[in-house]
């Protein structure tokens, strides 16, 4: 096989595995993990059992692709827009991750609730995004995404708030988003001004920024 060819079958591979993970997120979505079995899934998707093997190696490897691929969604949108200012940023990011949140509901909460009772490394992937964003929004306000550690504890209790009110949010959609969204970004300039005060190092962000 030359290497036009390698090419072609291993970008074949990689649609046909996103479309696998596609195909897993619309069945997530209606359908606990305990309930789906592989011949289900192979069904819906359309394909042999054993291709869902190859590719992901269990019905375990499967859902963890479908998480990873969901978190990395979240991480990209938070990681966008960085030549806004900072003020325009937060509330880019907010939208983004509020209208992820509510278009994609299953994903999220398989991100946020862990998804399959105490999945030890479900809960790792979690905690790897939790982390990002924290890094991210730190990176943001503070120019660099190593804090202090009392800092990176407030932003993380602020995360949890965030988790917390969007689950909350999209059992009724109400108040609308754009309420939501600022309620939060609020949320995050006191949390910072909090930092402010107990960790010099991190001085809170000038009004309007």
């Amino acid at each position: 096989m030359n290497n036009s060819q390698q090419r072609g079958t291993t970008e074949k591979s990689q649609v046909r595995r996103s479309e696998l993970i596609a195909t897993g997120r619309k069945l997530f979505a209606d359908t606990s993990y305990d309930a789906l079995s592989m011949d289900d899934i192979a069904k819906h998707a359309g394909v042999a059992k054993g291709l869902i093997y190859y590719y992901f190696k269990s019905k375990r490897g499967y859902y963890l692709a479908i998480v990873e691929d969901s978190v990395a969604d979240l991480v990209a949108r938070a990681a966008s827009d960085t030549e806004l200012p900072r003020a325009d940023r937060v509330h880019r990011t907010m939208e983004g991750y509020l209208l992820y949140a509510q278009h994609h509901q299953a994903a999220y909460r398989t991100i946020v609730t862990g998804g399959v009772g105490f999945d030890t490394q479900v809960q790792a992937i979690r905690d790897a995004v939790r982390e990002e964003l924290i890094a991210t929004l730190a990176e943001g306000a503070y120019g660099r995404r190593d804090i202090p550690v009392l800092a990176r504890l407030a932003l993380l209790g602020w995360m949890g708030c965030v988790e917390s009110v969007t689950l909350e949010w999209l059992g009724t959609l109400e108040p609308e988003r754009a309420t939501v969204r600022d309620l939060l970004v609020r949320m995050l300039r006191r949390t910072m001004d909090t930092i402010g005060e107990f960790e010099p190092a991190c001085p809170s962000p000038p009004p309007g920024a």
